[in-house]
């Protein structure tokens, strides 16, 4: 069988990249022509007109050969509201299911397999103490697995239960934990990078403000469930594709760059702090 997996992003990130080189007969035929196609966080691509019309008739294509589609998302077709309606019936067509989230067993054997892909040298004891601290889905629950590895890696310290203890304790499972808006992620990343906030927002390219905007925005995606438009627009009005292109150039920078890694974590410290 012929089965393509994707998020919403990349389906979005695929579908405008195929248009600025001129391969959308490309794309459509990588996404129709296929057995089974599963979309996860469908809810995302909601405010994309030009994606939620692509996908319309991706999910047509796909129906009409009789084939079939999975869609996950983190609310039901109806409560997502600035969906298209004839997207919103077509989701609804099909069986609707609520996931409850993981058992302890099962948050442990995700996690364990999450670790042994990544040659991760974490004990059973840590997967454990992670697997009952994260209890509300796999996406923070591999989050936070990965948090961990990137505090390790940055502090050349093993894996521990208190390494673990002191990078989730104000992100993931405190009860004091705030709301995190993309307004409280542009005051951190003012705060710690001493640029002022119109500057921030503003359309000045040095180096020194360049940076922090794009950590503000690479922050806004990772921490928040807003979207591209909304980070776009809350850090003056900058579209979709400026966006991506900042998260994209954070991932790959910080992945190699230890001194962009311990800014990211000491901005995230500043946006949980109390």
């Amino acid at each position: 069988k012929r089965v393509v997996y994707a998020t919403s992003e990349k389906f979005t990130n695929e579908f405008i990249t195929s248009i600025q080189q001129g391969k959308i007969d490309e794309f459509r035929a990588r996404y129709r022509r296929i057995d089974l196609l599963l979309i996860d966080d469908i809810q995302f691509i909601a405010d994309k007109e030009r994606t939620q019309e692509e996908f319309f008739h991706t999910f047509n294509a796909i129906h009409e050969d009789g084939k079939q589609i999975v869609l996950s998302s983190d609310r039901p077709p109806k409560a997502i509201l600035t969906l298209e309606e004839r997207l919103r019936s077509r989701f609804e067509w099909g069986l609707i299911a609520d996931l409850t989230a993981p058992d302890l067993e099962t948050r442990i054997a995700i996690l364990r397999a999450k670790a042994e892909v990544g040659a991760v040298p974490i004990t059973s004891d840590v997967i454990e103490f992670v697997a009952r601290k994260v209890v509300s889905n796999i996406r923070e629950l591999e989050g936070a697995l990965n948090r961990i590895v990137a505090y390790a890696s940055m502090g050349a310290m093993p894996i521990s239960i208190e390494l673990a203890q002191a990078v989730l304790s104000n992100v993931l499972y405190n009860p004091k934990k705030r709301q995190v808006t993309p307004e409280r992620i542009a005051k951190a990343v003012s705060d710690y990078y001493g640029v002022q906030m119109d500057l921030l927002k503003g359309q000045k390219r040095d180096k020194a403000i360049v940076t922090p905007r794009q950590v503000a925005m690479f922050l806004m995606r990772e921490e928040t469930d807003v979207s591209l438009l909304r980070i776009g627009a809350e850090l003056g009005g900058r579209d979709h594709s400026t966006v991506l292109h900042a998260c994209d150039k954070i991932t790959r920078e910080s992945a190699v760059n230890d001194e962009l890694r311990r800014e990211i974590a000491a901005v995230r410290e500043l946006i949980y702090a109390d």
